[in-house]
């Protein structure tokens, strides 16, 4: 699940949803922070695209998106 927030910075960010936000959380790294909270990073040569989730159960909510170094 993407919450309209996450779709927005994407735009924003001229990150390509869904194709890219996609392809990091399949394929990129993923690294648990907090207690409920996971970061998906895919490294590219444009630059890192990092999302950001909580974990709710059995259930992953995106709740942003964002361009790193």
């Amino acid at each position: 699940m993407v919450t309209m927030h996450a779709i927005q910075q994407a735009l924003e960010r001229e990150i390509s949803y869904p194709e890219q936000v996609y392809r990091t959380i399949m394929t990129g790294t993923m690294e648990r922070f907090g207690k409920h909270y996971i970061r998906f990073i895919k490294r590219s040569p444009k630059g890192s695209t990092i999302c950001i989730a909580e974990e709710q159960g059995e259930l992953i909510i995106i709740r942003t998106v964002e361009r790193g170094n």
